[in-house]
C-alpha cells in the first residue's frame, strides 16, 4: 500500500452506498457513528465529510489505525480511534462513556493494507512468512495451525472456512510435508496445495489455494466468532432511528449478518392476529431488500467489490 491513502490503491467499497444508508441517523454533532473496521479510514473520511457527527473508529490492527490517523487528522476533534477488534464495541464505548450510538459500519474480511503488504502473509502470489495474524501483536499464526493442528483438525478448517472440496487431501498432504521441513512461507504451502488438487480442477475457479487461505485466515483471526459477538453487541448498541451497515465478502460472514438481521427485523405476533400487541412489534427494520452487490462499474474500477453483499438496517424500537 503506498503512503498516499488517497491514491487508486485504496477504494472503499461501496463508499457512496454506505453513507447514504448512515446519514440519515447522523444529522446532529452530537450523533456518534461506529467505524467498527477502521481499515484505511475510507469509509469513515467519508462520512466524517458528508456527515457532522462525531466518529469512533475501531481496528485491531495497530499499523491501520495509524495510518488512517494520518488520513482522518482534519477531524482529529471529532475523531476517537481505539485498537480494538470489534467484538469489544460495548466495552470500548463504556469506557467513552456513551451508552447508545447512531451508527455502526462493518467492512468486513481482511484489510486493504494487510492484502497489498506481502509480509503480511495474507497473499499467497508472493512468498512471505505465514502470518495472517490482524493484528501482529498477539495471537496463534497461520504457522502453527499448519505445523501444530492435526490432520483432521486441519481437513475440518479448510472445509468448514473454505467450503475446499479436497480438504482432506490438502491435509494429509501438509501433515506428510511438515514432517520433513515445518512450513514457514506462503509459497511452499501455496504450491502443495496446487500439487494436491487434481489437474482437471485446477484450471477453473481462480488459484487453487484460495480457499485454503481464506480458511487459515479466518481460523487464526477468529473471524466468525468474533462477528457472532460484534453482531448483536453492536445492534444493542444503536439508539432508536439508528442504523447499522454490514459488508460482508464471503458466505459464511453473511450468514452470520442475515440471521441477526433477519430475527431481529421479523414479528412474532401470529399472522392471523387482528392487531400487533403494544411492545411486540420488531426491534428493527430492514433497509435493503436481501443484500445488495457492487453494480458492474464499481466492480470494474474496483475488483474487490466483486463479492461484497450489503445488508442494513434500522432499529426503530426497543426489543421486547
Amino acid at each position: 500500500m503506498p503512503d498516499d491513502l488517497t491514491g487508486p490503491a485504496h477504494v472503499p467499497v461501496l463508499l457512496d452506498r454506505c453513507v447514504a444508508l448512515l446519514a440519515p441517523a447522523l444529522t446532529s454533532p452530537d450523533d456518534v457513528v461506529v467505524d467498527c473496521t477502521l481499515g484505511m479510514g475510507g469509509h469513515a473520511e467519508a462520512l466524517l465529510q458528508r456527515t457532522p457527527a462525531r466518529l469512533v473508529g475501531l481496528d485491531r490492527d495497530a499499523e491501520a489505525l495509524r495510518r488512517s490517523g494520518e488520513r482522518l487528522a482534519p477531524f482529529a476533534g471529532r475523531t476517537t480511534l481505539v485498537h480494538a477488534v470489534y467484538d469489544a464495541l460495548p466495552d470500548v464505548l463504556a469506557d467513552l462513556g456513551m451508552q447508545r450510538v447512531q451508527g455502526v459500519l462493518f467492512d468486513l474480511g481482511v484489510s486493504s493494507l494487510q492484502l497489498d503488504e506481502a509480509a503480511r502473509g495474507f497473499a499467497y502470489a508472493q512468498d512471505a512468512p505465514l502470518d495472517m495474524r490482524m493484528d501482529p501483536t498477539t495471537g496463534v499464526t497461520a504457522a502453527d495451525v499448519v505445523n501444530g493442528y492435526d490432520g483432521r483438525a486441519l481437513a475440518r478448517v479448510l472445509k468448514q472456512y473454505g467450503d475446499e472440496r479436497f480438504a482432506a487431501r490438502i491435509a494429509d498432504a501438509i501433515v506428510r510435508e511438515r514432517a520433513k521441513e515445518p512450513f514457514t512461507g506462503t509459497a511452499r504451502l501455496a504450491e502443495l496445495v496446487r500439487t494436491s488438487i487434481p489437474a482437471a480442477t485446477r484450471r477453473t475457479g481462480g488459484h487453487p489455494a484460495k480457499r485454503t487461505f481464506q480458511a487459515l485466515r479466518i481460523e487464526v483471526n477468529d473471524e466468525l466468532g468474533v462477528l457472532r459477538r460484534a453482531i448483536p453487541a453492536a445492534l444493542a448498541s444503536l439508539a432508536v432511528g439508528g442504523r447499522l451497515v454490514v459488508l460482508s465478502y464471503q458466505s459464511l460472514e453473511d450468514k452470520v449478518v442475515k440471521a441477526e438481521l433477519v430475527a431481529g427485523s421479523t414479528s412474532t405476533v401470529p399472522v392471523d392476529l387482528p392487531f400487533v400487541p403494544e411492545g411486540s412489534a420488531p426491534p428493527l427494520r430492514l433497509l435493503v431488500r436481501g443484500a445488495e452487490q457492487a453494480s458492474d462499474d464499481e466492480v470494474a474500477a474496483n475488483p474487490r467489490a466483486a463479492s461484497v453483499r450489503l445488508r442494513a438496517c434500522e432499529r426503530v424500537g426497543e426489543a421486547a
